[in-house]
């Protein structure tokens, strides 16, 4: 009988492309997954892989072998969320996937507040810009910011929430300094190779500095609010921040929607159920927030 265990490296390795890639993605060493895959082939009698100075490409045995692995693979998620489905305890694992902004400047206080509600269920957050894959059970709720409804994957029930908006801000000081007529160059702040939108070139303040990139979030507030110039935040965190200001003249353009999405017989269980409802609540309540209602403090 094949180790279903030996399909998951052969899947990586497929997948990746490489020996490095696969061990990467698996959380394991490089000699761990050449042993896995020299198991399937004694195995299954045949190679899977030539290798090749770009990588490892399948060969035509190994072509075949790919198609039944995935097979397999879906099955086994299948298997997994059924079952997982079926548990109504409010207790075992929960994880929730969402963007570290809404994790740390937002949902925290909530989530605390859920976890000493349910003190026997486990949370995992996961708090990361990534897409997590709900149908492989990488989190079994995912709160997403989603600028277009049809880019959802159909496979997924969808829970919609409040819409997010954004604005320009900068450091109050900085502000003062430039209307005084300070000489020092404003620059924009960006995160990695983000650019500037065109929409906030039409405020009354005006970039006169090169880039200013940071590799975080986090990083891009501390900036902001160090004068170094200024940046694009989303309203419920700008305007929370007693150091930062709203750039005069700048729209509030729509970031996205907020979105609950779960997945198939995931979404039946009583823990997953009770945290939808739950944060689906909070977040109809903080609407106003995120729509830039708040009372700005220019």
């Amino acid at each position: 009988m094949i180790d279903w265990d030996d399909v998951r490296y052969f899947l990586a390795v497929a997948r990746g492309g490489s020996v490095r890639a696969a061990a990467g993605r698996l959380g394991v060493n490089h000699s761990t997954v050449l042993r896995r895959i020299a198991q399937l082939e004694e195995r299954l009698g045949a190679q899977m892989f030539e290798k090749l100075p770009s990588g490892y490409r399948l060969t035509a045995a190994g072509e075949e072998v790919l198609e039944l692995a995935d097979q397999m693979e879906a099955s086994s998620h299948q298997l997994e969320t059924r079952v997982f489905g079926r548990d109504q305890g409010a207790r075992g694992l929960l994880r929730v996937t969402l963007p570290p902004f809404l994790a740390t400047h937002l949902l925290m206080p909530d989530l605390a507040d859920f976890s000493r509600m349910y003190p026997d269920i486990e949370m995992e957050i996961l708090s990361s810009g990534e897409v997590a894959n709900l149908t492989n059970r990488e989190a079994d709720v995912a709160i997403r910011i989603v600028a277009d409804r049809k880019t959802l994957p159909l496979n997924l029930h969808g829970l919609r929430g409040p819409e997010l908006f954004s604005a320009v801000y900068m450091s109050r000081d900085r502000l003062a300094a430039w209307r005084a007529g300070a000489p020092d160059p404003i620059r924009w702040i960006v995160i990695n190779n983000h650019g500037l939108p065109g929409w906030a070139r039409e405020g009354e303040v005006h970039t006169t500095g090169v880039p200013f990139r940071t590799p975080d979030a986090e990083a891009q507030i501390v900036a902001a609010q160090q004068g170094i110039g200024m940046t694009k935040l989303p309203c419920f965190v700008g305007d929370a921040d007693p150091l930062l200001v709203r750039v005069p003249g700048t729209d509030l353009p729509m970031h996205g929607t907020l979105w609950l999405l779960t997945q198939g017989e995931t979404r039946k269980t009583k823990r997953v159920r009770l945290f939808t409802e739950f944060i689906s609540r909070r977040l109809a309540a903080y609407a106003p927030l995120l729509a830039g209602l708040s009372i700005s403090r220019d």
